[in-house]
């Protein structure tokens, strides 16, 4: 069930590479992002800046988003070529979640560094421009995408609310998202999310050790136990993609146990949705 023993503050942004046969993901805190095949040994890189979440490009590169930019990153050598600033003008806010769409765009969330309320926001990236898409966020997150490309999720954690918006052609919203699960009677807080090859919605839930699926009605279908109290961000990965890969973390955590901050990796019984590409321009 343990991926990687590594412990991570604060683990997201879990990614499937297929061409590596790896996953991506980071620890936002330690401002380091790992990469490791499904049989191999783990690397990792240290940034200067908090870093949070991907989007492939091709074998050798991703785009990484930080607190101040989106960059290329080269897995081989390490390198980065900052591509556009990401908020850099404020020194509140940081990258959180954030996932490649199916129109070769990239969405990323902003969050203040202390969750002020109402301080982050949702932008895309797409042919070399960035747009500010959803504002006044406090905990961006759930970023993800139907099969079929004409929807769009993404929650506010604070709200305990994951909304749904309709795209476009080009994958740009079409009018104002709409609720579509409401977790605040529960006391759940959803987190990172994925959607599955049948258009079910895998929502990490912080706090409360699971990872839950709803189907695409917003109906809760059933939810995999995990040995960490903050699990933060899941991925569907492995070679028939039916490997559900789950980060959590150890923020926020007085007496953490050991498999706290942990990435994990179960049998899912359903498979997903290959990762999408981003296109530069």
């Amino acid at each position: 069930m343990i991926f990687d023993p590594t412990p991570c503050t604060l683990g997201e942004g879990a990614l499937w590479h297929p061409d590596r046969n790896a996953l991506i993901w980071f620890d936002i805190i330690q401002k380091r992002l790992f990469l490791k095949p499904q049989d191999g040994a783990r690397q990792h890189w240290n940034f200067p800046d908090h870093v949070s979440a991907a989007g492939l490009v091709d074998r050798d590169r991703i785009v990484v988003a930080s607190a101040l930019a989106l960059s290329l990153f080269d897995l081989r050598d390490g390198t980065s070529t900052p591509l556009v600033p990401l908020e850099a003008d404020n020194p509140v806010t940081r990258s959180n979640d954030g996932r490649a769409d199916p129109q070769g765009g990239f969405w990323i969330g902003t969050m203040g560094l202390n969750a002020e309320p109402g301080a982050g926001s949702i932008w895309r990236y797409y042919r070399g421009e960035l747009r500010r898409l959803f504002p006044a966020i406090t905990i961006t997150n759930a970023i993800c995408f139907s099969p079929e490309g004409d929807l769009a999720h993404f929650a506010d954690t604070d709200r305990s609310m994951i909304w749904q918006v309709r795209l476009d052609r080009d994958g740009w919203p079409l009018g104002d998202p709409q609720p579509f699960i409401d977790l605040a009677s529960q006391g759940l807080n959803p987190d990172g999310a994925v959607i599955d090859s049948e258009g079910g919605l895998w929502s990490a839930q912080w706090g409360a050790s699971r990872v839950a699926r709803y189907d695409r009605q917003g109906r809760f279908d059933r939810a995999i136990v995990l040995p960490a109290r903050h699990v933060s961000c899941p991925a569907f990965g492995g070679a028939s993609l039916t490997t559900l890969f789950a980060t959590s973390a150890r923020q926020g955590l007085d007496d953490p146990q050991a498999g706290d901050g942990c990435t994990f990796a179960v049998p899912a019984g359903v498979a997903g949705q290959p990762e999408h590409r981003v296109i530069l321009g």
